[in-house]
């Protein structure tokens, strides 16, 4: 019994070392405690506000402008934006002001009221000006990318600027063209008694008189007009070598057309407004050999465009003028925003007025009144329907322009209310 019993004992703790020592080799090592997240940063909305005439006969110009902006929002929310220490979550608010001056100052206040902290725009003139009153009032910075009339800028106003050439810099190429390269001596000015159109026409005289051209004639029609006969027979009489018109192409269509029917020999040339793919259309192909300007390169020669174009026509279709420059004017806030690292239009406001951002067009850098510093202004002509550039005027990379070169992005614009610059 003995033997059995020191048998037994012996076997239970050979039994128990077994039990002990798989339990320690299997025992787990006690988990990491999890690592406790960074707490996520503030997401911030800062509303953006964009202007433009979205109804009406210029809508589609309008249209190009805002999905210029919207796209620019669009890629600074893709990417991320961080200032002061916040996440920033951009908001675009699109506003319509019928190219019509009170709906533009309307529609100012009411993005002012919706708190917006930068705009981009008017497309017109005959809106810019008077909305810029809205916005400086209430502190705003305004960039508009289309409206070239000087008076915009010359206002005095701190917020107001621009990333086009003005009519001063488009009315001083437009006439030196016509007497230089045109030979005209003789020339015959008709505008559409807008801000645009007779403010290009101000300028396209003083240019070609200092030049020694004689203004043989100077008549006006409206913005609404299409028949063109009774002044054109007028100005046939004068026998002028270019007829210069300040207005939009749903005028400057018709225009050639009674042109080319009165039998009227004089070479035709026309601001921005004017300068688009749907001038063809509407001149029934009579604008053949005619001329026009754009404030602004063409888009194969803008020096950061190929992306943009890209994404742009795949998303919206063809570019019509300007919506590059309205692009670059928002992505212009953004950067001064980011320069100031704040998003309070007081503080932001300063770095605005010295930024140096590489845009899509061009360089972003404005002088002391707010226009940019790279005002360039491309001529054109028309060979077989299409737009062909021929010089590119102003500042340092002035240069000529090869003459077969297509314009790549032919604008089209169509009838207007308001001046459209």
């Amino acid at each position: 019994m003995k033997h059995v019993r020191t048998l037994g004992l012996t076997l239970v703790a050979v039994a128990l070392a077994g039990v002990y020592g798989c339990g320690k080799k299997e025992e787990a090592k006690p988990a990491p405690a999890p690592k406790a997240e960074a707490p996520a940063k503030p997401e911030v909305v800062v509303k953006l506000g964009h202007v433009g005439p979205l109804t009406g006969p210029i809508a589609h110009l309008g249209k190009d402008n805002e999905n210029g902006a919207r796209m620019a929002v669009e890629d600074a929310n893709a990417k991320g934006t961080e200032i002061d220490g916040k996440k920033i979550k951009f908001e675009f608010l699109g506003e319509d002001d019928q190219a019509d001056p009170k709906t533009g100052t309307v529609v100012a206040q009411k993005l002012v009221d919706a708190k917006v902290v930068g705009v981009v725009g008017h497309l017109n003139s005959g809106t810019t000006i008077p909305a810029s009153k809205i916005y400086t009032d209430a502190g705003i910075p305004q960039i508009s990318p289309s409206a070239t009339n000087p008076k915009y800028t010359q206002q005095g106003f701190k917020t107001t600027f621009r990333v086009i050439a003005n009519d001063v810099q488009q009315g001083s190429a437009l006439g030196e063209f016509s007497v230089k390269e045109l030979k005209a001596k003789k020339i015959a000015i008709i505008d559409d008694k807008t801000a645009y159109g007779e403010g290009l026409a101000n300028e396209t005289q003083k240019a070609a008189e200092a030049l020694g051209a004689k203004i043989v004639a100077r008549e006006y029609t409206t913005d609404k007009a299409t028949d063109f006969k009774a002044i054109l027979t007028k100005i046939k009489g004068k026998q002028p070598d270019v007829i210069m018109y300040g207005g939009m192409d749903a005028q400057a269509g018709p225009m050639v057309k009674q042109m080319k029917e009165l039998g009227i020999k004089a070479k035709f040339i026309s601001g921005d407004g004017a300068c688009t793919a749907e001038w063809t259309k509407l001149s029934a192909g009579a604008n053949e050999s005619h001329y026009c300007s754009q404030a602004g390169l063409p888009i194969d020669k803008m020096p950061n465009a190929k992306d943009f174009q890209e994404r742009f026509t795949k998303k919206y279709g063809q570019i019509q003028v300007y919506a590059p420059y309205a692009y670059d004017a928002t992505m212009a806030l953004i950067a001064a925003m980011k320069k100031a690292n704040s998003t309070d239009p007081a503080k932001y406001l300063p770095a605005l007025a010295t930024l140096s951002h590489d845009g899509v067009t061009a360089k972003v850098e404005f002088d002391e009144k707010g226009d940019t510093k790279h005002g360039l202004i491309t001529i054109y002509d028309v060979k077989e329907g299409k737009l062909n550039a021929l010089s590119i005027v102003g500042g340092a990379a002035a240069a000529p322009a090869p003459a077969a070169a297509p314009a790549a992005a032919a604008p089209a614009a169509a009838p207007k209310a308001e001046p459209k610059k």
